[in-house]
This record gives structure tokens, C-alpha cells and sequence, in this order.
């Protein structure tokens, strides 16, 4: 099963969701999300938040239209991604793809990222994913990564300290047993040369972004 939660990110950040409403998917609405949800007609199983977003008008179609609506008061100690983001994990899913978590506010864009290393801790893959851009963070190992067309740019950047003994093969950049520290942009752009690439790491939690210009 892959669950798919819409955040209320700015609209023009979105991909296409039509290509990712798949048969074994579920959509859950964060906030504003749900109603973005409902007017491109995906009905969401599941909807979080405090809806300060939406209005009176908005909401009522939201508690109409959606059968597990989880409302909460403002002053809370989560955000409402991460009320959602929780209860998708307890659901045990293949995966998990965050839209509309980009685009907005700075300090909800970082926190959105945090929330990734849940997936490292429960060994769920867990993606952010917008028009331009698929992020993901991976524990050590090593890794093959498949071209995209239409995402040609490939970064890693360390989530925490130091990312040890970091080698890129069959990208335009190779790397060799590298350490990589916060602040260092050597792996920023690189390139896959064929149609797959393999990137290995000892230590450390990586964060790959895919891209297009």
C-alpha cells in the first residue's frame, strides 16, 4: 500500500497527482490539502488538521465529504504534517509521498524534512515530491539509482554531521570514499553519464534530491 498525503504548499508546486493516484494508493489531506484534494476530485480517506487555512465554506465541504476528518485546535505541540505523517506510519505502508510541502513557509519546509528521518527509523521509504524535485533521506549503504528523463540533476547533501566514505559510480562527478560535512556543496548537481549509477556511504544519513531546471 502507498500512501500519499497532500499538505497545503502553494498549488503551483505541484506535480500532476493524477500520475500518482495508482491503484493500491490512499489519499490523506493535510489542512488545506484536503480541500486541494476534493476540487481536482480525489476523495481523501483520511484528513488532518486545524483548518485555519480554509474557510467556513470550505471546511463544510471537507466535514461533508470526507469520512475520517481528525480536527484539532491550533495550539498543539505537532504539526498537523506530522499528526498526518504519524498516523501513516502506523498503518505499515510500502511507501509514503508528500506533496505540498515545499513552496511555503521556510520553517514548515525544514520541519517537513526532519519528518523524513521517521521513515529511516521505521525503514519505510518516505519521499517529498513537488513539480521539480523528489527528496528522500537513505541510511548507509550502498544504492542504485535509475536516470530519469525528466529529472537529469542528482544532489547529496548530509542530514546530520557527516556523511563517511561517500563513492558515486557512473555519474559525471565520481567520488571515492569521500566525507562529506554539513556545509559542503561538492555533491551539489551532479549527473548520471549511463542509465543507472550506484552511490555507497559507511556512515551517516544522506539526502538525495532529484531535479529539473
Amino acid at each position: 500500500m502507498i500512501i500519499n498525503i497532500l499538505a497545503g504548499g502553494p498549488v503551483d508546486h505541484l506535480p500532476d497527482l493524477y500520475e500518482y493516484d495508482v491503484e493500491n494508493c490512499i489519499w490523506v489531506g493535510v489542512d488545506k490539502g484536503v480541500y486541494t484534494l476534493l476540487t481536482r476530485g480525489i476523495k481523501p480517506t483520511y484528513a488532518f488538521g486545524d483548518f485555519d487555512s480554509i474557510s467556513h465554506g470550505e471546511l463544510e465541504k471537507v466535514e461533508k465529504e470526507v469520512k475520517h476528518l481528525y480536527k484539532f485546535i491550533p495550539e498543539k505541540d505537532e504539526t498537523d504534517m506530522e499528526l498526518a505523517l504519524n498516523a501513516a506510519l502506523a498503518e505499515n505502508p510500502d511507501e509514503i509521498r508528500i506533496f505540498g510541502a515545499t513552496g511555503g513557509r521556510l520553517d514548515h519546509f525544514i520541519a517537513n524534512v526532519q519528518l523524513l528521518s521517521k521513515g529511516i527509523e521505521k525503514e519505510y521509504p518516505i519521499s517529498i515530491i513537488d513539480k521539480k524535485n523528489i527528496m528522500y533521506l537513505k541510511p548507509p549503504g550502498t544504492y542504485t539509482l535509475p536516470k530519469l528523463l525528466n529529472k537529469n540533476y542528482i544532489s547529496f547533501l548530509p542530514f546530520n554531521q557527516t556523511i563517511e566514505k561517500l563513492s558515486l559510480e557512473g555519474f559525471k562527478y565520481s567520488l571515492n570514499d569521500r566525507n562529506i560535512s554539513i556545509g559542503s556543496t561538492l555533491c551539489i548537481s551532479n549527473e548520471l553519464i549511463a542509465d543507472y549509477g550506484t552511490y555507497s556511504f559507511l556512515s551517516g544519513i544522506l539526502i538525495v534530491i532529484r531535479s529539473q531546471d
